[in-house]
């Protein structure tokens, strides 16, 4: 997603919070708030967003926006160089995942841990964690997140 987008999609999801809906509560707009700033690795969104996705998913007992702000906060505590709590945040979210069967947040997850190791200058790491994700990607189709993995094993 594109610098340019994040800024709309935050800005839809912002304007979301203030208004009521049936079908949409707080919960589901902060996962997606939390998951956009991983996505982009915007460090203040996601302390800003993370801590409210978190609280809400735990709230509601709901599994998959756990995992999704486990990620979020792996992701704000990797670009911190907190390496360790982000090691462990994701794999609480992989777990959470793997139980769920969610594929593609599996994944994405993978990919995350990948980062996660290139940055602590484990090249043997990431790519096992990289070749991971790839073969979930391709499992599914899903091109963009397979481009993105090729790019980053092409980068060691």
């Amino acid at each position: 997603m594109a610098e340019g987008e994040f800024a709309l999609v935050r800005q839809h999801l912002e304007i979301a919070l203030g208004k009521t809906a049936a079908w949409v509560g707080e919960h589901d707009l902060y996962a997606m708030l939390a998951d956009a700033a991983a996505q982009q690795r915007d460090e203040a969104a996601l302390r800003q967003y993370a801590p409210l996705a978190e609280e809400a998913a735990t709230r509601y007992d709901h599994k998959l926006y756990q995992a999704i702000a486990h990620r979020a906060w792996a992701v704000a505590h990797r670009l911190a160089g907190e390496y360790a709590e982000a090691e462990a945040r994701l794999n609480q979210a992989l777990a959470l995942f793997q139980g769920l069967d969610t594929r593609w947040q599996i994944g994405r997850t993978l990919f995350e841990l990948g980062e996660l190791a290139q940055a602590q200058k484990d090249a043997a790491g990431a790519r096992d964690y990289f070749s991971r994700a790839l073969t979930f990607f391709e499992a599914m189709g899903a091109t963009p997140d397979e481009a993105r993995v090729r790019t980053a094993l092409s980068a060691d």
